[in-house]
């Protein structure tokens, strides 16, 4: 069993949550870009009215993991949402439940916000995440998941 904490990010972990951005985006087979990330995650994540939500896992190894979280509106349901962007833990602590520690803080907070659910999403090929999340109770839709890059909506709009 590994000892862990998992409390809210402080200004002086941003470096770190950055490092974890890349590896979690080197997981997901995705690009990453920390230019200016560092800068921009501040603003969103320690400002007075903060945009995004960021709990951090230390472990006797350091920071180890994070989960980032924003409330949505939902126009269907006339109600704001959770929506969980970022789970990643490094892979020498997955498997203690820690994932599911990190959810259930993520909870805890949507309730007290009056979120009427909390969403997320995961790569298809991510079968291990999957099959976590059936195992918490974690329903799903299948979709395609769309996005314009800045290019495409430079050329859209043109």
């Amino acid at each position: 069993m590994i000892n862990y904490k998992i409390r809210k990010a402080i200004p002086a972990d941003i470096h770190d949550i950055i490092l974890l951005c890349a590896a979690h985006a080197a997981y997901e087979r995705a690009d990453y870009n920390a230019e200016g990330k560092a800068e921009k995650l501040a603003a969103a994540i320690f400002s007075e009215n903060p945009v995004c939500y960021c709990l951090i896992v230390e472990t006797d190894e350091g920071i180890t993991g994070y989960a980032t979280y924003t409330f949505e509106y939902s126009t269907w349901d006339a109600a704001y949402y959770t929506m969980m962007d970022c789970l990643y833990l490094k892979d020498a602590i997955r498997g203690n439940g820690i994932g599911e520690a990190l959810i259930v803080e993520i909870a805890k907070h949507s309730l007290k916000q009056d979120s009427i659910m909390m969403q997320w999403h995961t790569p298809t090929f991510n079968s291990r995440a999957i099959k976590f999340y059936h195992r918490i109770g974690g329903l799903s839709k299948d979709k395609v998941r769309f996005y314009l890059n800045n290019e495409q909506l430079n050329k859209l709009t043109k």
